[in-house]
């Protein structure tokens, strides 16, 4: 028996599935492909109308913490009960405090599941809502925590700093995607982030067969959210460039998002209505199609007005594999995987115009993009299969120790429930 199959790791999400996070179903599946077994725990159900064909894929079981509109007897009820299960659940419980009656019902619901199914370890994406859930899970059921830190639980402007910095310090440790994210959370945390290493977002690479980009239509293609960070308003606009250039090209953009209705607006106004298309989201292989038989990938991702960035976008990952050139800017970690004029093109932030002279470069140069695409495959082969970087996520699993995250307190620091609670909160 392999030292993975040893043990048995809960996963911990805000909603799950998402249509936007096939990161991490990518990372259940390797995991579960090496025999590793796997349970997921969604604080919310599913908003989204589209799905990824990989969740069919998935084994594990999902459980929902449901928690919407608890009352005050099923709260203590359950306190009670987890009381007389759970071992130093009271000091625990008083450790939390500061935290909203939601979270701390539906961290007593996971740590009842780590005990019920011999869940040696939790492990949550995001350092948000899922990360404090599984943090004070972890302290009541007495077991080890990680955590995965993306991007806008990073840089976004309603980061609690302090929060942050419990977390890190407290985690047996964390990951995070790209080299950039590493040293932001080291300048900005210091010795809470000694624990932080970066193992990238994986793909699993059968999924992602590459193709020579030489004999391509004009056609550029973008996937993702509607939002901000993504900076499709300036691939509207580079596309704007390119028609009073005379150049008419086709570009599709793939994803919905709060963002859809302006984007719209965008493009009539620039008279742009046969040339960009906003086609909604797509299953996964209408999209690895689509990518795959266009010219050029863009990816003008920027700083958005409230901090928010990418990490390191998957589906730039999935464009390199499937040999489609890419253009992406220099935010957060892009520059780790697009190297200018080696395994794609850099352009600056809000530069329309750099945009559309990188685009019309691919364009019209079958060479380029096929030099430029061979390398990335490389790349995307050396760095980024899910088999290899799950394992290192996995053995950190592994070696964590099984003891609560969470410190230990003197007995004078131990208090009732109900001098750390409301019951008006949950009324």
């Amino acid at each position: 028996m392999s030292r993975d199959s040893l043990h048995r790791v809960g996963y911990v999400v805000k909603r799950y599935p998402r249509y936007s996070e096939t990161f991490i179903v990518n990372e259940i599946l390797a995991h579960e492909a090496a025999g590793l077994q796997i349970d997921i725990f969604s604080l919310r159900p599913p908003c989204d109308t589209h799905f990824q064909d990989r969740i069919a894929k998935v084994r594990a079981p999902v459980t929902y913490l449901t928690a919407e509109g608890v009352k005050a007897g099923t709260f203590w009820s359950t306190v009670n009960r987890a009381a007389g299960m759970l071992c130093g659940f009271w000091p625990a419980l008083a450790r939390a405090h500061k935290h909203s009656v939601t979270e701390i019902y539906q961290a007593i619901l996971l740590a009842e599941q780590v005990r019920d199914r011999g869940i040696t370890h939790l492990h949550a994406h995001f350092a948000t809502e899922a990360t404090t859930v599984a943090r004070l899970a972890a302290a009541f059921a007495g077991v080890p925590y990680t955590f995965t830190a993306h991007a806008k639980d990073i840089f976004h402007e309603s980061v609690d700093a302090a929060d942050r910095r419990e977390k890190l310090s407290q985690a047996s440790a964390v990951v995070t995607v790209s080299d950039y994210n590493c040293r932001y959370l080291t300048e900005t945390f210091g010795d809470a982030a000694a624990r932080v290493r970066r193992i990238y977002n994986g793909l699993e690479l059968a999924d992602f067969p590459y193709r020579s980009p030489r004999q391509r239509s004009d056609t550029i293609v973008a996937v993702g959210r509607l939002v901000e960070k993504k900076g499709f308003a300036d691939l509207i606009d580079a596309c704007a460039v390119l028609a009073r250039r005379g150049r008419r090209v086709r570009c599709c953009i793939i994803g919905d998002g709060e963002l859809e209705s302006d984007l719209r607006r965008r493009i009539a106004l620039a008279g742009l209505a046969d040339m960009v298309e906003l086609a909604g989201p797509r299953p996964q292989p209408h999209v690895i199609r689509i990518v795959q038989e266009a010219a050029v990938f863009a990816a003008p991702c920027i700083v958005g007005d409230d901090g928010n960035r990418d990490g390191l976008p998957t589906v730039l990952l999935e464009a390199m594999s499937l040999g489609t050139p890419c253009i992406s800017t220099d935010v957060t970690g892009i520059p780790e995987v697009i190297r200018h004029g080696e395994t794609g093109l850099i352009v600056p932030q809000h530069d329309p115009e750099s945009l559309a002279d990188a685009m019309e470069k691919l364009l019209d140069s079958p060479d380029l993009r096929t030099e430029l695409a061979e390398r990335a495959r490389a790349l995307i082969e050396r760095d980024f299969d899910i088999h290899r970087n799950t394992s290192q996520m996995r053995r950190i699993f592994a070696t964590a120790a099984a003891v609560s995250a969470a410190p230990a307190v003197s007995p004078a620091a131990i208090v009732s429930p109900a001098t750390a609670f409301s019951l008006q909160e949950v009324a």
